[in-house]
């Protein structure tokens, strides 16, 4: 079928014939706090655990590990649990003899971002683990949780990576294969990622799949200018569209354009009935796309089924300094953002859709000593982005990622990686 396939992320193949590949995975580009928990020492054991180093399973043995984010005061440090496991001998001659099929039952269950690390075991595995069959079943198991992907570029070198919610652990995704645009992230979902950006003076923008390395750049949108794009996926049928939201150029208002991988074309809808867009900072969820406006003030929402925008007129929260969209699960909606006019009255706050009523209720409030950390100057930017009820906030400034649990209502801290962040949706 021409679209995508899925990986267990569900990171997935592009099947097209504008796809190209290579690549190659350097230690020397890895996030500066980065932990890599697989370590790899030889060709010969194709042990999918003799080759995780060698550890005591037994929980008795585990015992937890305090750390402190770099530049926190006590009274901020947060705990990270991890489980130290003294070494334990396996058996190389035993798990040589894996039986494939086991072996692929096995590989299958692990994470997409481990895969870059586990091909370097040995040839058999690397085999396994680029085998367009391996990679279907890869995508038909469950998978592990929620990501955060991180992507910058260090000397026009484009460099990516994950944060595992579950593993609480950043991994370094390779990027080296895509082409040199000067080009920037717009988003993941279903294991792809979007970029849009400038090859020479033409907009263009194009999908790729990390665990494959490889990509597809798109035809030309009917209006080809630089827009805001979200990447949608969808993991039952095996497709993807990339949505164009409405925007002004000139004195031209610009309408919705949807691309369709199955037809590998872009379609034309309605003009968004609005005058004033804040089209930045938009959510997608329950196959409906948010976006703030002032004029009209509130919500525009556009359905993906009819390609038709509808206003929903929820007055945003009095003394709103800065507003982002976040999707939660099924239908649920949030607004983060900053209320007070003085920076030693401001608070962090999020609020929830409430659909019937059409109006947003306050659900949480960021403790004051996670805020002062956060953002430690009034003016300070930050970006806020979500997946599966978890909001994640980024501090551009302080190099910090704080994390909210809205069904836990639970904050902690997530050391590392605090560059340009975008959720990976599961």
């Amino acid at each position: 079928m021409d679209g995508v396939g899925e990986s267990s992320e569900s990171g997935s193949s592009l099947s097209s014939p504008k796809l190209s590949k290579s690549g190659s995975l350097r230690d020397d580009d890895a996030c500066p706090r980065q932990v890599s928990p697989i370590r790899i020492g030889g060709s010969r054991n194709t042990s999918p655990l003799g080759r995780v180093g060698s550890r005591n399973t037994s929980p008795s043995r585990q015992k937890a590990i305090k750390t402190k984010p770099r530049g926190l005061d006590e009274e901020t440090a947060a705990t990270f649990v991890k489980a130290v496991y003294p070494d334990v001998q396996m058996e190389d001659n035993i798990w040589a003899m894996l039986p494939e099929d086991l072996l692929n039952e096995i590989l299958a269950r692990v994470p997409p971002f481990m895969i870059f690390r586990l091909r370097s075991v040995c040839r058999r595995w690397n085999s396994i683990l680029q085998d367009s069959s391996f990679l279907k079943f890869h995508s038909q198991v469950p998978s592990h949780g929620p990501c955060l992907l991180t992507f910058w570029k260090n000397s026009q070198t484009p460099q990516c990576s994950v944060f595992s919610l579950p593993l609480k652990t950043w991994y370094r995704i390779p990027f080296t294969f895509l082409p040199q645009w000067a080009f920037w992230l717009v988003g993941s979902s279903g294991g792809l990622v979007c970029f849009s950006g400038l090859d020479g003076l033409t907009f263009k923008t194009l999908v790729c799949n990390p665990l494959t390395q490889t990509w597809r750049t798109l035809p030309s949108m009917h209006y080809n200018q630089q827009r805001q794009l979200i990447l949608v996926v969808d993991r039952t049928d095996r497709f993807f569209k990339v949505i164009a939201t409405s925007d002004i150029y000139g004195d031209k208002s610009l309408p919705t354009e949807v691309y369709d991988s199955r037809l590998d074309r872009w379609s034309l809808h309605q003009i968004m009935p609005a005058v004033n867009l804040c089209s930045s900072k938009m959510a997608y969820c329950d196959s409906r796309l948010y976006l703030e406006t002032l004029s009209p003030l509130g919500l525009m929402m556009y359905r993906l089924d009819t390609g038709y925008w509808e206003h929903i007129p929820a007055k945003f929260p009095r003394s709103l300094l800065d507003g982002y969209l976040v999707a939660g699960t099924q239908k649920r909606l949030f607004l983060v953002g900053r209320i007070g006019l003085y920076s030693t009255l401001q608070s962090m706050r999020i609020w929830e859709l409430d659909h019937t009523k059409v109006m947003w209720v306050e659900i949480s409030r960021m403790p004051p000593k996670y805020f002062r950390a956060l953002l430690r100057l009034s003016a300070e930017r930050f970006e806020c982005f979500g997946q599966d009820n978890l909001i994640c906030f980024t501090s551009w400034n302080q190099g910090k990622n704080l994390l909210y649990d809205v069904d836990k209502k639970v904050w902690s801290w997530i050391a590392g990686c605090a560059l340009q962040s975008y959720n990976s949706q599961h």
